[in-house]
C-alpha cells in the first residue's frame, strides 16, 4: 500500500491532477474579467454518493487534492442532505428548499414518483445568478425533474451530448412482472467474489474492475467538457458559474484498475458499527442487511470499501484536474469552489450499501469544502456548525451580492467563510425521507446530543451520541416483554387493564419529547404535512399538540 505522498505522485501521473504549488502559479494567465473588484466566479463540483467523511485527511480515503484545498478553504464536516437519495437532495440544493417545499421526494425517473418534477415557480439560485450577469454552464449529471432540464431554470448546457438522459417512464413498471425466460429460480449460478445473489432480479457485482482507462469514462469527458467550460468563460468578461456533477462514488464499484491498485485491501479497517446486528432497529433495516449484504465475508467487504475508496481518489483526481485549469486562467483568487456530494454511502456501515431508508449518519452525512482566497478569511478551518444542503443556494447567491429570495430555506455560509463572530445558527438538522420505490415515511431530527428517528413504519429510534456516536444502541427500542405477558393472561383473570406501551426512563423521555417538538415545529414551519391524526396512522409517541 502506496502513502500519500507516492500516491499524489502516481495520481499526478494516472489522472493529470493538478496541484496549486509554484508550477501553476508560474503558469497563471491574465486572461478574462479584472478581478479586483468583480463579484466572483463560482464553481461547482458535486460527486454522487460520496460519504462525507472520505474528503478529511484522516480517512483512509486517498484525496491528496482535496488534502490541500482543504488548508486553503473550510470545510464543514457536519453537512447533511435532507434525504439519502439523488433527487430530493439535487432539487434542494438548486433551490435552498427542503423536499416538503419543492416537492421531489424520490426518484423522478420511475413510474412510482412522487411528483415527476418540483412544484413551478420555485426559487432556483441558477436562474437569479443569470438574471444578475452570470453566465452559467452545467456539465453532467441533473436529476432534479423527469422534463424540467438545467436550461430550463438559467444553466447552459456545456456538452448535449453528456446530458444525463432521463429513464422513459414505464420501464420499472414492466420490469417488475413475470419474464420467464430471465428468471433465475432453477439451476443457480454459484456465488462469485463480491457478488449478491438475487434470484429473479439479476445478481449484483457490487465490486469489480471497469475496463479500460479512466479517459473512458463518462465522469471524465463531464470533467473536460467542464474544463472547456472554465476556459472559455474565463475569457468572457462576465462573472460565471459551473457546476459539473458526475457518477461519482456511485454504486456499483467498478473503478479503473489504476485506482484500484492505490489500495491494499488487507489494511482497510471495517467500519467501527459494522458488527451492529441491528437487533433493535427496523427490520427493514435487518432485512436489508442480512438478505442481501450478509452474503459478503469480511474480506469481500474490505474489498469492497477499497473499491469505493478507489472511485472517490478518481474523483479527487478529477478535481486537481478542475483546480489546474482554474489555476491557469489567473481567476483562482476570486473564485468560490465547492465541493459537496448529493448524498452519502453507508460503505459497510451496520453491514450496509449504497443509500436507502436506514436513519444512519454515514447515508446523510455529506463533503462540504469551499475555497475562495478573497472571499474567507482564516483558511484551514474545520467548523462543526450544522448544515443542510438547503445552505449552498443562499451562500452562492449572498457571495454573488445577488437578492436571496424569502422563500429560499436555507441559510447563508458566508458568515462561517468570512469568520465573522458566531452567527445566530440551527441547532439542530432535520430530514424528510418518504421512500423510494418502496415508501416509508421517516423524519429525523438531530441535535449535538441526541437523534431521535421517527419511523411510521416500525418502531422509532433514539441514539444518545455523546455515549453512542456510531449509533448502535437503539434506547427508544420497546421491550414488550409485559405486555406481550399480560396479552396472555386468561380471560377470567380479574383485570381491567394491562400493560401498554413501556416508558422511557424520565431523562430520555424529555429528550424524546424536546426532539419531536422539535420535529412538529420543523415540519409546520416547512409544510411537511406527515400525516393526520387518526388513530391508524398518528404513532409519533408525542403529537404536535393538537386536541380534536
Amino acid at each position: 500500500m502506496i502513502n500519500r505522498r507516492e500516491f499524489l505522485t502516481q495520481a499526478a501521473a494516472v489522472a493529470a491532477a493538478g496541484t496549486l504549488g509554484a508550477q501553476a502559479a508560474d503558469a497563471r494567465q491574465s486572461t478574462g474579467q479584472t478581478q479586483d473588484n468583480a463579484r466572483p466566479n463560482i464553481l461547482i463540483f458535486m460527486p454522487d454518493q460520496q460519504q462525507g467523511t472520505t474528503v478529511l485527511p484522516e480517512s483512509q480515503c486517498h484525496t491528496p487534492n482535496l488534502d490541500r484545498f482543504e488548508k486553503q478553504g473550510v470545510t464543514f464536516t457536519h453537512a447533511f442532505c435532507p434525504a439519502p437519495h439523488c433527487c430530493p437532495s439535487r432539487a434542494s440544493f438548486q433551490t435552498g428548499l427542503y423536499p416538503s417545499e419543492h416537492g421531489v421526494f424520490n426518484n423522478v425517473d420511475t413510474d412510482t414518483a412522487i411528483h415527476f418534477n418540483p412544484y413551478p415557480g420555485l426559487p432556483y439560485f441558477s436562474q437569479t445568478l443569470r438574471e444578475a450577469g452570470y453566465a452559467l454552464g452545467y456539465s453532467g449529471k441533473w436529476h432534479v425533474g423527469h422534463t424540467l432540464r438545467p436550461e430550463d431554470v438559467g444553466w447552459t448546457l456545456l456538452n448535449e451530448r453528456l446530458h444525463a438522459v432521463n429513464a422513459p417512464l414505464g420501464r420499472d413498471h414492466q420490469s417488475s412482472f413475470w419474464q420467464p425466460a430471465h428468471n433465475q429460480y432453477e439451476n443457480p449460478t454459484p456465488r462469485k467474489p463480491g457478488q449478491v445473489k438475487r434470484p429473479g432480479w439479476g445478481d449484483t457485482q457490487l465490486y469489480g474492475v471497469r475496463p479500460g482507462s479512466y479517459e473512458s469514462l463518462w465522469d471524465y469527458h463531464v470533467v473536460r467538457d467542464g474544463i472547456t467550460g472554465i476556459e472559455k468563460m474565463a475569457a468572457g468578461g462576465k462573472p460565471w458559474c459551473i457546476m459539473v456533477s458526475n457518477n461519482g462514488g456511485h454504486d456499483l464499484y467498478h473503478p479503473p484498475q489504476q485506482f484500484i491498485d492505490m489500495y491494499d485491501w488487507r489494511k482497510i479497517e471495517l467500519p467501527a458499527n459494522f458488527r451492529d446486528t441491528m437487533d433493535d432497529k427496523p427490520r427493514i433495516y435487518q432485512r436489508m442487511r442480512y438478505q442481501y449484504w450478509q452474503q459478503l465475508s469480511d474480506d469481500e467487504v474490505k474489498k469492497t470499501i477499497a473499491h469505493y475508496f478507489a472511485l472517490l481518489t478518481m474523483q479527487d483526481a478529477f478535481f486537481g484536474m478542475m483546480l489546474d485549469a482554474l489555476e491557469k486562467t489567473g481567476q483562482a483568487e476570486n473564485t468560490l469552489v465547492i465541493y459537496c456530494a448529493d448524498h452519502g454511502d453507508y460503505a459497510g456501515a451496520h453491514g450496509l450499501w449504497a443509500k436507502g431508508v436506514p436513519s444512519f449518519r454515514e447515508a446523510y452525512n455529506i463533503p462540504c469544502v469551499m475555497r475562495w482566497p478573497k472571499g474567507i478569511q482564516a483558511p484551514g478551518r474545520r467548523l462543526d456548525a450544522f448544515v443542510s444542503t438547503t445552505d449552498f443556494a443562499p451562500t452562492i447567491l449572498e457571495a454573488a451580492r445577488a437578492p436571496v429570495s424569502p422563500r429560499i430555506s436555507g441559510m447563508s455560509l458566508m458568515p462561517w467563510l468570512r469568520n465573522d463572530p458566531q452567527p445566530q445558527w440551527r441547532d439542530a438538522v432535520f430530514t424528510q425521507m418518504n421512500g423510494v420505490e418502496l415508501y416509508y415515511t421517516q423524519r429525523i431530527v438531530m441535535t449535538r446530543d441526541y437523534k431521535y428517528v421517527y419511523n411510521g413504519f416500525d418502531y422509532d429510534e433514539l441514539y444518545d451520541l455523546r455515549a453512542d456516536p456510531h449509533e448502535t444502541k437503539n434506547l427508544a427500542f420497546p421491550d414488550l416483554s409485559a405486555a406481550r405477558a399480560s396479552t396472555m393472561r386468561g380471560a377470567g383473570e380479574a383485570t381491567t387493564e394491562r400493560s401498554a406501551w413501556p416508558p422511557l426512563p424520565d431523562t430520555l423521555d424529555a429528550a424524546r419529547r424536546d426532539l419531536l417538538a422539535k420535529m412538529w415545529e420543523f415540519a409546520q414551519k416547512h409544510n411537511d404535512q406527515i400525516f393526520n391524526s387518526y388513530i391508524t396512522v398518528a404513532m409519533s409517541p408525542y403529537g404536535p399538540g393538537l386536541v380534536l
